[in-house]
Protein backbone atom coordinates (compact mmCIF):
# COMPACT_ATOMS: atom_id res chain seq x y z
CA UNK A 1 0.00 0.00 0.00
CA UNK A 2 1.12 3.34 -0.78
CA UNK A 3 2.02 5.73 2.03
CA UNK A 4 3.75 9.27 2.13
CA UNK A 5 4.91 11.51 4.57
CA UNK A 6 3.34 14.72 2.49
CA UNK A 7 1.29 16.57 4.85
CA UNK A 8 -1.69 19.45 3.57
CA UNK A 9 1.17 21.86 5.37
CA UNK A 10 3.54 20.79 2.30
CA UNK A 11 0.84 21.10 -0.36
CA UNK A 12 0.17 24.47 1.31
CA UNK A 13 4.40 25.15 0.67
CA UNK A 14 4.26 23.63 -2.80
CA UNK A 15 1.37 26.39 -3.55
CA UNK A 16 3.21 29.14 -2.04
CA UNK A 17 5.97 28.16 -4.82
CA UNK A 18 3.53 28.66 -7.37
CA UNK A 19 2.21 31.74 -5.90
CA UNK A 20 5.50 32.78 -6.65
CA UNK A 21 6.16 31.24 -10.23
CA UNK A 22 2.98 32.99 -11.45
CA UNK A 23 3.23 36.54 -10.07
CA UNK A 24 6.61 36.38 -11.61
CA UNK A 25 5.63 34.67 -14.59
CA UNK A 26 2.92 37.64 -14.88
CA UNK A 27 5.12 40.63 -14.60
CA UNK A 28 8.09 39.35 -16.81
CA UNK A 29 5.00 38.79 -19.72
CA UNK A 30 3.35 42.11 -19.22
CA UNK A 31 6.47 44.32 -19.04
CA UNK A 32 8.10 42.27 -21.47
CA UNK A 33 5.24 42.29 -23.94
CA UNK A 34 5.18 45.90 -23.58
CA UNK A 35 8.66 46.43 -23.96
CA UNK A 36 9.02 43.46 -27.07
CA UNK A 37 5.77 45.23 -29.16
CA UNK A 38 7.89 48.75 -28.62
CA UNK A 39 11.11 47.37 -29.83
CA UNK A 40 10.04 45.43 -32.43
CA UNK A 41 7.12 48.10 -33.89
CA UNK A 42 10.92 50.10 -34.19
CA UNK A 43 12.76 47.82 -35.80
CA UNK A 44 10.40 46.48 -38.58
CA UNK A 45 9.98 50.15 -39.00
CA UNK A 46 13.68 51.74 -38.99
CA UNK A 47 16.05 50.57 -41.64
CA UNK A 48 18.89 48.00 -40.14
CA UNK A 49 21.42 50.84 -39.53
CA UNK A 50 18.61 53.03 -37.22
CA UNK A 51 18.16 49.31 -35.54
CA UNK A 52 21.64 48.31 -35.04
CA UNK A 53 22.14 49.47 -31.70
CA UNK A 54 19.29 47.80 -30.55
CA UNK A 55 19.37 44.52 -32.42
CA UNK A 56 22.64 44.08 -30.53
CA UNK A 57 21.39 44.40 -27.23
CA UNK A 58 18.26 42.24 -27.74
CA UNK A 59 20.91 39.34 -29.64
CA UNK A 60 22.89 39.52 -26.41
CA UNK A 61 20.00 39.05 -24.09
CA UNK A 62 18.84 36.09 -26.45
CA UNK A 63 22.03 34.69 -26.72
CA UNK A 64 23.69 34.54 -23.41
CA UNK A 65 21.94 32.33 -20.89
CA UNK A 66 19.42 33.49 -18.53
CA UNK A 67 20.49 31.97 -15.73
CA UNK A 68 23.97 33.69 -16.00
CA UNK A 69 22.14 37.22 -17.11
CA UNK A 70 20.13 36.56 -13.23
CA UNK A 71 23.49 35.76 -11.85
CA UNK A 72 25.39 39.01 -13.47
CA UNK A 73 22.81 41.00 -12.77
CA UNK A 74 21.85 39.90 -8.96
CA UNK A 75 25.84 40.74 -8.41
CA UNK A 76 26.02 44.49 -10.78
CA UNK A 77 22.97 45.55 -8.84
CA UNK A 78 24.68 44.75 -4.98
CA UNK A 79 28.22 46.37 -6.63
CA UNK A 80 26.27 48.67 -7.78
CA UNK A 81 23.97 49.77 -4.40
CA UNK A 82 20.95 49.54 -5.82
CA UNK A 83 19.47 47.11 -3.03
CA UNK A 84 16.74 44.85 -5.14
CA UNK A 85 15.61 41.94 -3.77
CA UNK A 86 15.69 38.86 -5.64
CA UNK A 87 12.68 39.10 -6.87
CA UNK A 88 13.11 42.25 -7.89
CA UNK A 89 16.01 41.45 -9.86
CA UNK A 90 14.08 38.20 -11.31
CA UNK A 91 11.59 40.07 -12.61
CA UNK A 92 13.56 42.69 -14.22
CA UNK A 93 15.96 40.38 -15.81
CA UNK A 94 12.92 37.89 -17.00
CA UNK A 95 11.54 40.88 -18.33
CA UNK A 96 13.77 42.16 -20.52
CA UNK A 97 15.12 38.69 -21.44
CA UNK A 98 11.62 38.06 -22.68
CA UNK A 99 10.70 41.79 -24.24
CA UNK A 100 14.31 40.24 -26.66
CA UNK A 101 12.23 37.59 -27.90
CA UNK A 102 8.49 39.13 -27.81
CA UNK A 103 10.02 41.76 -30.29
CA UNK A 104 11.44 38.84 -32.96
CA UNK A 105 7.26 37.85 -32.73
CA UNK A 106 5.98 41.46 -33.47
CA UNK A 107 8.50 42.46 -35.84
CA UNK A 108 7.21 38.80 -37.76
CA UNK A 109 3.76 39.53 -37.17
CA UNK A 110 3.86 43.49 -38.52
CA UNK A 111 6.02 41.75 -41.42
CA UNK A 112 3.43 39.48 -42.47
CA UNK A 113 1.06 42.23 -42.51
CA UNK A 114 0.67 42.71 -46.69
CA UNK A 115 2.28 46.47 -47.94
CA UNK A 116 -0.61 47.29 -50.09
CA UNK A 117 -3.43 47.26 -46.75
CA UNK A 118 -0.30 49.89 -45.19
CA UNK A 119 -0.38 52.16 -48.07
CA UNK A 120 -4.65 52.18 -48.15
CA UNK A 121 -4.65 52.53 -44.87
CA UNK A 122 -2.62 55.55 -44.77
CA UNK A 123 -3.91 56.92 -48.65
CA UNK A 124 -7.39 57.09 -46.20
CA UNK A 125 -5.33 59.73 -44.10
CA UNK A 126 -4.19 57.52 -41.03
CA UNK A 127 -1.41 58.79 -39.50
CA UNK A 128 1.29 56.28 -38.66
CA UNK A 129 -0.10 55.91 -35.04
CA UNK A 130 -3.57 55.37 -36.09
CA UNK A 131 -2.39 53.15 -38.79
CA UNK A 132 -0.57 50.92 -36.43
CA UNK A 133 -2.94 51.18 -33.51
CA UNK A 134 -5.95 50.28 -35.96
CA UNK A 135 -4.80 48.36 -38.59
CA UNK A 136 -1.33 47.16 -38.79
CA UNK A 137 -0.89 45.64 -34.79
CA UNK A 138 -4.64 44.13 -34.69
CA UNK A 139 -3.42 42.11 -38.20
CA UNK A 140 0.09 41.13 -36.71
CA UNK A 141 -1.67 39.72 -33.78
CA UNK A 142 -3.44 36.98 -35.66
CA UNK A 143 -0.17 35.72 -36.77
CA UNK A 144 2.13 36.79 -33.11
CA UNK A 145 -0.56 34.99 -31.00
CA UNK A 146 1.06 31.51 -31.21
CA UNK A 147 4.23 32.60 -30.88
CA UNK A 148 3.69 34.94 -27.84
CA UNK A 149 1.63 31.62 -26.12
CA UNK A 150 4.59 29.89 -26.64
CA UNK A 151 6.97 32.20 -25.04
CA UNK A 152 4.19 32.45 -22.17
CA UNK A 153 4.87 28.87 -21.47
CA UNK A 154 8.29 29.41 -21.64
CA UNK A 155 8.89 31.97 -19.50
CA UNK A 156 6.91 30.07 -16.64
CA UNK A 157 9.37 27.06 -17.26
CA UNK A 158 12.20 29.67 -16.96
CA UNK A 159 11.49 31.05 -13.70
CA UNK A 160 12.72 27.79 -12.27
CA UNK A 161 16.24 29.38 -12.76
CA UNK A 162 15.51 32.56 -10.36
CA UNK A 163 15.94 29.46 -7.27
CA UNK A 164 19.98 30.21 -7.90
CA UNK A 165 18.98 33.90 -6.79
CA UNK A 166 16.82 32.25 -3.21
CA UNK A 167 13.76 32.56 -4.05
CA UNK A 168 11.55 29.53 -2.82
CA UNK A 169 9.29 29.36 -6.43
CA UNK A 170 7.99 26.04 -7.28
CA UNK A 171 10.79 24.19 -8.45
CA UNK A 172 12.66 24.77 -5.56
CA UNK A 173 9.47 24.17 -2.76
CA UNK A 174 9.70 20.65 -4.28
CA UNK A 175 13.41 20.64 -3.89
CA UNK A 176 13.26 21.20 -0.19
CA UNK A 177 10.48 18.87 -0.05
CA UNK A 178 12.11 16.27 -1.72
CA UNK A 179 15.27 16.74 0.44
CA UNK A 180 13.34 16.57 3.84
CA UNK A 181 11.05 14.02 2.94
CA UNK A 182 13.47 11.83 0.85
CA UNK A 183 10.33 11.04 -1.58
CA UNK A 184 11.31 12.93 -5.55
CA UNK A 185 9.41 10.70 -7.46
CA UNK A 186 6.28 11.27 -5.69
CA UNK A 187 6.78 15.13 -5.00
CA UNK A 188 8.35 15.93 -8.90
CA UNK A 189 5.31 14.26 -9.85
CA UNK A 190 3.03 16.46 -8.02
CA UNK A 191 5.13 19.16 -8.93
CA UNK A 192 4.58 18.31 -12.59
CA UNK A 193 1.25 18.62 -12.65
CA UNK A 194 1.25 21.59 -10.71
CA UNK A 195 2.63 23.30 -13.97
CA UNK A 196 0.65 21.65 -16.18
CA UNK A 197 -2.06 22.77 -14.22
CA UNK A 198 -1.06 26.32 -14.12
CA UNK A 199 -0.02 25.86 -18.08
CA UNK A 200 -2.96 24.39 -19.66
CA UNK A 201 -5.20 27.25 -19.43
CA UNK A 202 -2.86 29.62 -21.21
CA UNK A 203 -2.56 27.08 -24.15
CA UNK A 204 -6.38 26.57 -24.36
CA UNK A 205 -7.27 29.74 -24.68
CA UNK A 206 -4.97 30.80 -27.39
CA UNK A 207 -6.00 27.84 -28.36
CA UNK A 208 -9.75 29.29 -28.35
CA UNK A 209 -8.16 32.44 -30.04
CA UNK A 210 -6.81 31.38 -33.08
CA UNK A 211 -9.82 29.08 -33.55
CA UNK A 212 -12.27 32.15 -33.15
CA UNK A 213 -10.49 34.82 -35.49
CA UNK A 214 -10.34 31.72 -38.44
CA UNK A 215 -14.64 31.28 -37.63
CA UNK A 216 -14.77 35.22 -37.84
CA UNK A 217 -12.38 35.20 -41.39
Amino acid sequence: MFDTALTLKDLIFLAKGAGITLAITAVAVLFGTLLGTIFGAFKAQASALAAAPLTFVLDVLRSVPLLIQLILANAFQSIAGFGWSPFTVACVMLSLYTSAYCAEIVRGGIEAVPAVTRRAARSLGMTWAQDMANVTLPMALRVALPGWIGLTLGVMKDTALVLWLGIIELLRSSQILVTRLQEPLFILMITGAIYFLISFPIARMGGRLEARWREND
